[in-house]
């Protein structure tokens, strides 16, 4: 007889919770997690390679615990007068969230943020004990400051996340809706930029509001822009004070010598690597344009996925895809479907199977 986890002493908390997991499918286009589908260029992998086996020669010692190089190269990557004792990193933004909920959430302490958003934030915020609170936004998925400012004055959470560019949505949020947030919350806010190389290059980032903020961190990270999804790293900028209180929760070592390695090297390419960025985006606007065209409704987008309603039966679409090779994601908004903008030849794929699916409103 199979044991269960009713059969395990666990946490009353976790009972009766399913785990985080998008579909995972071999098919020919597989579109609904938000990768970054190109390939990382061939130049950059072989610098990455000989970094991992330069690595590789002193694995049997502990990486650097305060991966020093890796946390150069990010304060350089991100600019505004960044140093690396504003800098953290672990092994992809969820990571990095853990710790933020680590030191500043836990039993007896609220998590914010406002629906729909990163379907991780309950589930990390539970998972470390903490009680999380979903607030609303306007019914075009955007953020007004002075009714977001209302809504986290009158909880007074311990942590706010704030999405921006927002997931499964798209949209944007202004420094003005960032900084009203701020300004309303006692606790830390953290502004989740993992879709920001995506947003028009004219859009301010929120690690421009970082001066003076000493509660305000800003998350990044490698999966998206760089095509790193598979090495796992995240990262974040924020006040040297937030940074010595993730030294408190981290595991020991927590970023391997290989992760420091194969992420550095990285960097070191950043234009070539960001160079896939615009490619992206036209692509994303080109199915944005497309959807129209079909009769669904695109949400507006500053990230590498569009949101799209006018779709009368989601999970009957979702699976017609399917039995055609495209794989997108069910989020859960009535009427509508996200898809991540891909390659050229996934864009058209996916449209053309769109196309041949009756099922717009």
């Amino acid at each position: 007889m199979s044991t269960s986890l009713d059969d395990l002493p666990l946490r009353d908390d976790l009972r009766g919770l399913t785990p985080y997991g998008a579909p995972q499918a071999l098919l020919p286009v597989t579109l609904n997690v938000n990768e970054n589908t190109h390939p990382v260029p061939r130049e950059v992998a072989a610098d990455i390679l000989d970094a991992v086996a330069q690595a590789l020669q002193d694995v049997n010692r502990y990486p650097d615990r305060e991966f020093t190089t890796l946390r150069e190269g990010f304060a350089d990557y991100l600019g505004h007068g960044l140093s690396p004792s504003q800098i953290w990193a672990a092994n992809g933004s969820n990571e990095v969230l853990q710790h933020l909920l680590l030191a500043f959430a836990g039993p007896g302490r609220t998590a914010f943020s406002f629906a729909p958003t990163y379907s991780m934030y309950p589930l990390l915020t539970g998972a470390t004990g903490a009680t999380y609170v979903a607030g609303t936004r306007e019914a075009d998925y955007t953020l007004d400051p002075e009714r977001a400012a209302a809504q986290v004055a009158d909880v007074q959470p311990d942590v706010v996340f704030l999405c921006a560019p927002n997931n499964p949505t798209g949209t944007a949020a202004s420094l003005e809706v960032i900084a009203a947030v701020y300004d309303a919350a006692p606790g830390v806010v953290i502004v989740d930029e993992a879709y920001q190389e995506f947003a028009p290059r004219d859009a301010p980032s929120a690690l421009t509001l970082l001066p003076g903020r000493e509660r305000l961190v800003v998350s990044r990270t490698m999966s998206k822009a760089f095509a790193f999804a598979g090495a796992r790293v995240g990262y974040l900028a924020a006040d040297p004070a937030v940074i010595d209180a993730l030294r408190l929760v981290r595991l020991p070592y927590h970023l391997s010598a290989l992760t420091q390695a194969a992420a550095s090297a990285a960097l070191r390419h950043a234009a070539t690597m960001l160079g896939m960025v615009d490619a992206i985006i036209g692509e994303r606007d080109r199915i944005s344009a497309t959807l129209e065209a079909l009769g669904y409704t695109p949400a507006p987008s500053s990230t590498n996925f569009v949101l799209f309603s006018g779709v009368d039966d989601p999970a009957r679409t979702w699976q017609q895809l399917y039995d055609r090779g495209i794989l997108i994601r069910d989020v859960g908004i009535p009427h509508s479907l996200r898809v991540t903008a891909g390659t050229a030849q996934e864009t058209t794929a996916f449209l053309d199977a769109l196309a041949s699916i009756d099922s717009g409103t």
